[in-house]
């Protein structure tokens, strides 16, 4: 029995709150989980249409954390990530987002990969995306042959393309040999947004999302569109124009723009609210906010608009 892939649409990587320098149980080193702030986060992104949320992934920090934290949030070998996807599936996840391997990026082949995810796949009790993110793996690269080989394992139901390569969101969203009703594909790009859903993607998951969450769901509504009329077409023209452009700080800072972006904008968390060994915040702090304050103003007019 084919197991079903996650519904399209947007997707959040939600980030890993933690607790205010200024709190009596902070730690420099290694700073508690702020749950009640991961709660009023996620209750915001759920009341302005996101589909769903990522937890713990390359956003979430999820390298920082403990088991025993990365349980609570939900509320490198095989049998490691079976394990977290066994405690994921009992915190009340649905399905487990697996980056690939990367350790030894300079042996990898792509019969390793496929063989390393069937392993996972076949022993996961949720079913599982494929989550290409070359920028953490090493660079390790996974070819579209690769994808539509993983596609028809039963309990494989899509993956994320965390890359800039829109000739493979092509090879593998538009595959006619690929089961898509199964294996969704989507990008880890607000950017790629409007062109991938061309190309047979299922939607984003996107860090921008975690700050201008109703903007990008309405860029995915519009994007989706089969006749939009031509004041649709100039909208959704727009506005992947302003996802865009907001989506370069997510893109030069990670993590630690999201969370300040998050902060500033949402004021749900610390500036500098990362575990080490990130630390500090986006360099150059205030004076560096400074110079996004034009993209960012644009963005959050149409926020409140929606």
């Amino acid at each position: 029995m084919m197991a079903a892939p996650p519904p399209a649409g947007v997707y959040v990587p939600v980030p890993t709150f933690f607790v205010s320098k200024k709190a009596a149980n902070y730690n420099p080193v290694a700073a508690p989980a702020d749950l009640e702030t991961q709660a009023a986060h996620s209750l915001h992104l759920a009341k302005s249409g996101i589909t769903g949320l990522v937890v713990l992934g390359s956003t979430g920090e999820a390298v920082h954390l403990t088991n025993k934290e990365r349980f609570e949030i939900l509320s490198a070998n095989i049998e490691e990530v079976v394990e977290q996807l066994k405690a994921a599936k009992e915190a009340g996840s649905q399905w487990g987002l697996c980056l690939v391997p990367g350790y030894f990026a300079g042996a990898s082949t792509q019969e390793g990969i496929i063989q390393w995810f069937t392993a996972v796949a076949d022993q996961s009790p949720i079913p599982v995306m494929v989550y290409h993110y070359p920028g953490v793996s090493n660079n390790v690269k996974v070819v579209p042959s690769t994808y539509a080989t993983l596609s028809k394992h039963p309990n494989i139901v899509g993956c994320k393309l965390s890359h800039g390569d829109v000739s493979y969101h092509a090879q593998i969203g538009a595959n006619p040999k690929i089961d898509h009703s199964h294996f969704h594909t989507f990008t880890g790009l607000g950017q790629q947004l409007l062109p991938v859903i061309a190309l047979g993607c299922a939607g984003a998951i996107d860090g921008s999302a975690g700050f201008f969450p109703k903007s990008v769901v309405r860029l995915y509504n519009l994007s989706v569109k089969n006749q939009p009329t031509d004041e649709e077409v100039k909208e959704r023209r727009l506005l992947q124009y302003k996802v865009s452009s907001v989506e370069e700080l997510v893109v030069k800072y990670g993590t630690v723009g999201i969370k300040e972006a998050i902060s500033r904008i949402l004021g749900m968390g610390d500036v500098d609210g990362t575990r080490l060994p990130l630390c500090g915040g986006i360099p150059g702090g205030d004076k560096e906010w400074d110079n996004w304050k034009e993209i960012i103003g644009d963005m959050e007019a149409v926020e409140k608009s929606l």
